[in-house]
């Protein structure tokens, strides 16, 4: 099931928070791997490393790394502090983190008896790509920054686990594009971690402050070409989340003109069973104003989400532009902006009507 190999750091390739990009010499020659610092300890050139090969072996897209598991000849310290939530609970890299909504939290009282996020836009996607995408739409709708929200990303545990893992929401976090990030369920390594999807969405509302949170799982996508087997059914189940917290979802179309799977070809498949089956309060599902033949087929799609749902058009004038302008590399299952515009367009659609509805 997993395969592991010893090796021996030769060179550290660079470094954002949370991770370090290792090159690692092998038996059979140089791999590229990846190590969590806090998990695992700091290797260093010459450091000999047990690596996790198993993603390397299978040729994963996103998850293309050998994980350090450990560096045996040098432990990391033991964690001091508060705190009790285990993650990547009973795996041999199970971890103790201090969460918002524990008893030890200083946000423990505050949170205690929360209930609401106070109608705070809640924007819904499938995929980790989308989120730069949406923060796209979203400040391109201030005319200038200090009128942007707050906005706060709560990253779902259907992709990769530890937030650190992203080197988009470092930068986004870096760059003061996002507010926080708040980890929930089996995800961890956040600004705030939580149990479930709801203290999740109420921690970014009530610690972090944020007028604006966005809701996707982590890099990462897990499918399997049937109805219901795909890890994205979770934005259906975010819908329900924030509409019992009295939030507005917002739900952004995966949409795709680039994709060779018939079944992601305009609106996927993806969105259509998760909005229209698994999310069972009303959002506004928002629907980008493509042109054309194309445009016309999205729009075509959408309608079967009608019937619980209600489909806002938003026009996309501008947004390529913006999304020009992304302090992020914009990819999504290897296809860059000009490769598959319409479904960062879709994205960025959401963002703009998410700031709308908070400007409004």
């Amino acid at each position: 099931m997993i395969r592991w190999r010893k090796g021996e750091v030769a060179r550290v390739r660079r470094e954002w928070p949370g991770a370090m990009e290792l090159d690692v010499t092998l038996a059979e020659g140089e791999c590229r791997a990846l190590a969590y610092p806090s998990l695992v300890g700091r290797p260093e050139p010459g450091d000999t490393v047990l690596l996790n090969t198993t993603a390397l072996a299978m040729g994963l897209g996103t998850g293309g790394y050998a994980m350090v598991v450990a560096v045996p000849d040098r432990l990391p310290e033991d964690p001091s502090g508060p705190g009790h939530l285990v993650k990547a609970r009973y795996t041999p890299l199970q971890a103790t983190v201090l969460g918002a909504d524990e008893q030890d939290s200083p946000y423990h009282a505050l949170l205690k008896d929360a209930d609401s996020v106070d109608g705070m836009p809640v924007v819904i996607a499938d995929l980790h790509s989308a989120l730069p995408a949406i923060l796209c739409g979203l400040y391109a709708y201030a005319s200038a920054p200090a009128e942007r929200p707050r906005v706060a990303y709560v990253m779902l545990d259907g992709g990769a686990l530890p937030a650190w893992f992203s080197m988009s929401c470092a930068e986004l976090r870096a760059r003061d594009w996002l507010c926080g990030v708040v980890t929930v369920g089996q995800a961890f390594g956040g600004d705030v971690e939580a149990v479930t999807l709801h203290t999740g969405l109420l921690a970014a509302r009530h610690v972090l402050r944020a007028d604006v949170a966005i809701v996707t799982q982590g890099p990462g996508n897990l499918g399997t070409g049937t109805r219901w087997g795909f890890s994205g059914v979770s934005a259906g189940e975010a819908v329900n989340a924030a509409a019992v917290l009295s939030g507005r979802p917002v739900a952004a179309l995966r949409v795709s003109e680039g994709d060779r799977r018939e079944r992601h070809v305009g609106v996927s498949h993806h969105s259509l069973t998760a909005y229209g089956r698994v999310a069972l309060a009303p959002a506004q599902v928002v629907v980008p104003e493509l042109p054309g033949a194309f445009g016309a087929l999205v729009r075509e799609q959408a309608r079967a989400l009608a019937v619980r749902h209600e489909l806002v058009d938003v026009p996309v004038d501008g947004l390529a532009e913006a999304l020009r302008e992304s302090p992020v590399r914009l990819s999504t299952m290897g296809r860059g902006l000009d490769e598959d515009l319409a479904y960062f367009l879709a994205s960025a659609a959401a963002g703009r009507h998410a700031a709308a509805l908070r400007a409004g």
